[in-house]
């Protein structure tokens, strides 16, 4: 196994093209830190650290940020507003058909428009969200107050970052190795792991040992975890009949259909993240409300989002309803139904049409009870992990390890694949 680890290395270091696809994501990753590390003018660092060390909600968003809302750079905004964009032009092909039939029917083409059409979308999402986390800062603290003309420059050159951010992460896709918007959140979640380890080792007591421990020896079993279910799939056999066409006899060959464990990646904790965080967002700007009834009710929504029992199962339920959610769009046991039957294929003992359409969509629905909950686990888990430990310098989420985790194993896939394309 280490030697062909080696060979693998070996090749990925003499081929010009992976090398140099290789350096490229690590320049255009060099240009994101960089960007991130400009500073956005007139914020108070110390009101800014207060604000995220209290809200649970900031901290998840920092890690998609990749990490800008740490130092309120001018990407802070990072690559949020494309994912945003493009969760809602996934979740607008179950509303308007016609996005439905590009997305799924029109092949390359169609999903090469319905991509132009998530970037669209990206650019009035990036104005709304500059505008509304600007006048959040300013209300608590962080920012001191704008003119007009500096408010709206501010938005503009957030707006501005973010969609740099999305353009580079593009490049990345297309010139480098493995998908651009991932590699970004990964070197924003990378980025941030030097900064907990310094301030865990300032703040170093021997009596927090034991946590520490548990923490290192709970970090494996997650990072086991997260690779079993991420590759985790059932797979479904499939029969092709056979057909005589001529003097050629086709089909007749068995293969099967791949279910993934988890099919909805991390998308759910992205819908959970947003359902919580508009809520508080809100309730926070009534809280400044010159109605005392208002301002008095938007505080209870605030203390009650911050407490961490009400906060975490909030997010553990909402993960689980929206993993069933999106697994509901994106996998469609009628449709693959009438493909495999449109093929002449079948699954052995279970009749075509209706029947298989039931069978696959029983099966998705007890396998999606896995990766629902391990995906439940992995958004509280940074909850659990400063229960159990009282560490709070450092805690690598679920959710920034599972990312991690998924981009690690797509980068290995792919320089895999490339290796392989130059041995043929």
């Amino acid at each position: 196994m280490w030697d062909a680890f080696v060979e693998k290395l070996r090749i990925v270091v003499e081929d010009p093209t992976i090398r140099n696809r290789i350096l490229f994501v690590l320049g255009a990753l060099i240009v994101f830190r960089l960007l991130a590390a400009i500073p956005m003018p007139g914020i108070n660092q110390a009101e800014l650290q207060a604000f995220l060390s209290n809200n649970q909600f900031f901290g998840l968003l920092s890690v998609f940020s990749g990490s800008g809302f740490s130092t309120l750079s001018i990407v802070m905004l990072g690559v949020g507003p494309y994912i945003t964009a493009s969760i809602v032009m996934q979740l607008m092909t179950v509303l308007i058909p016609p996005l439905k039939e590009m997305y799924q029917e029109e092949g390359e083409a169609g999903r090469v428009r319905f991509m132009q059409y998530s970037r669209y979308l990206t650019v009035p999402l990036a104005l709304i969200q500059a505008f509304g986390f600007i006048l959040l800062y300013q209300q608590n603290g962080v920012l001191g107050g704008l003119t007009p003309l500096q408010l709206l420059t501010s938005i503009l050159v957030i707006s501005a970052g973010s969609i740099l951010l999305m353009w580079i992460g593009e490049l990345i896709s297309e010139f480098g190795v493995g998908n651009g918007v991932s590699l970004i959140i990964f070197a924003g979640i990378v980025a941030r792991i030097p900064s907990g380890l310094s301030q865990l080792a300032f703040s170093f007591q021997s009596q927090q040992l034991p946590g520490i421990l548990l923490l290192v020896a709970a970090a494996i079993a997650i990072t086991a975890g997260v690779v079993f279910i991420t590759e985790a799939e059932r797979p479904i056999p499939v029969t092709y009949a056979r057909r005589v066409r001529g003097m050629k006899v086709m089909g007749g060959v068995s293969t099967y259909l791949p279910l993934r464990v988890n099919q909805a990646g991390v998308i759910p904790i992205v819908f959970a993240l947003s359902i919580l965080l508009f809520p508080q967002m809100i309730a926070t700007f009534l809280t400044h409300s010159g109605i005392s009834w208002l301002a008095a009710g938007a505080q209870h929504v605030v203390n009650g989002l911050t407490n961490q029992w009400v906060y975490g199962s909030l997010y553990f339920l909402l993960v689980v309803i929206f993993t069933y959610f999106y697994t509901a769009i994106t996998f469609e046991p009628h449709q693959i139904a009438k493909n495999l039957q449109k093929n002449g294929a079948f699954v052995p003992g279970v009749r075509p049409g209706a029947t298989t359409t039931e069978y696959l969509g029983n099966i998705i629905t007890r396998i999606t009870l896995v990766g629902a909950l391990f995906l439940g686990f992995l958004a509280v888990l940074p909850i659990i992990v400063q229960g159990l430990t009282g560490i709070t310098a450092i805690t690598v989420g679920g959710t920034a390890l599972l990312i991690a985790v998924s981009v690690v194993l797509d980068v290995v896939k792919k320089v895999d694949a490339q290796t392989s394309i130059r041995e043929y």
